[in-house]
């Protein structure tokens, strides 16, 4: 009978152990997740502009809510040397790990300047840009399926359309912005197969 107390004791000792060791490593982790992670956020115009920058702006409140995120943001930043120094501020002022530079034009030369200095922060830049073997490690793109909407878009202005013929007011022509025009087009040609659609690019 002794023995088997043993055991067990024995037992209860290493569980106990166990316990111990992995709620050690739980309160390491959890002290490495107290400090929040600092993400900047980079508009080339206003956050309210009632378009790009805002809709940047917008995904930004969402991520502030998220626990242990803090977002640190500067709008009205060019497609300039400014944006290099506003990234390393962010990084060594506000100790920023994760960047959205969300302009086409930060990223070259911009963001290849500046990433290979700071190769533990991660550069993420709206935009298909970025290529593997090319570009810094530190560095990517996302875009969004905005061209899904722009196709619906296309589909409902054929609908109005008494003319079969529509237009797309555009910024700049940049591989992102000719894929919403053409699926905008693409989407009205759906309705009516012979519809025209005319392009104004404003340059800003």
């Amino acid at each position: 009978m002794t023995s088997q107390f043993n055991r067990r004791d024995s037992l209860k000792s290493l569980a106990a152990l166990g316990a111990a060791g992995t709620l050690g490593g739980w309160s390491a982790l959890a002290s490495a997740q107290a400090k929040p992670l600092t993400v900047g956020v980079i508009y080339v115009g206003a956050r309210d502009d009632y378009g790009y920058n805002q809709a940047h702006a917008m995904a930004a409140a969402e991520i502030k809510k998220l626990p242990s995120i803090k977002v640190v943001e500067e709008e009205n930043v060019p497609e300039a040397a400014a944006v290099q120094k506003t990234m390393a501020g962010m990084i060594s002022q506000d100790g920023a790990k994760l960047l959205f530079p969300t302009s086409f034009g930060y990223f070259d030369p911009h963001i290849l300047a500046v990433a290979p200095k700071y190769p533990d922060v991660r550069f993420s830049h709206c935009g298909g840009l970025w290529t593997e073997g090319k570009h810094p490690k530190n560095a990517g793109s996302f875009f969004g399926y905005i061209d899904e909407c722009q196709f619906l878009n296309g589909v409902i202005a054929a609908h109005m359309t008494k003319s079969n013929k529509i237009a797309f007011v555009a910024a700049k022509p940049i591989p992102q912005v000719l894929r919403n025009i053409n699926a905008f087009t693409l989407g009205a040609r759906s309705v009516k197969p012979g519809i025209t659609c005319s392009v104004i690019f404003t340059g800003d």
